[in-house]
């Protein structure tokens, strides 16, 4: 069980994400976006930060450099459907793993337990 962050815009998703998490018994903060994210980060230093890549509120770029750059150990899985070109340039920014939407649950809970596994959280 670990304290995870989700900064996602789209509220269908990010009910589906926290769903998954919270039924594999882990705590979720959620976020709506990247400067609501980035307070929440700051605020309490979860043990993992799964956010969206393209948002309204906030690029999702500039929110992986900021956190990772706070807090470096704080594994980052990066989540887009915008394509392999934007996942590529989040990994190069900050983030340990990145997933492509659609994903079901059983990828996203690997993704999270191998990131968890390695130490972080």
């Amino acid at each position: 069980m670990a304290d995870i962050l989700v900064i996602e815009d789209h509220a269908v998703t990010r009910n589906l994400i926290v769903r998954i998490l919270t039924a594999a018994r882990h705590r979720v903060t959620e976020a709506k976006g990247g400067t609501e994210g980035l307070a929440a980060f700051r605020r309490a230093r979860p043990a993992l930060i799964i956010t969206d890549i393209v948002m309204a509120d906030g690029e999702g770029i500039e929110t992986i450099r900021e956190m990772h750059r706070e807090a470096p150990a704080i594994p980052i899985l990066a989540v887009s459907g915008w394509g392999a070109s934007y996942l590529r340039t989040a990994k190069l920014l900050g983030a340990s793993a990145t997933i492509e939407k659609p994903f079901d649950s059983d990828e996203l809970l690997a993704i999270v337990g191998d990131l968890l596994a390695q130490g972080f959280g």
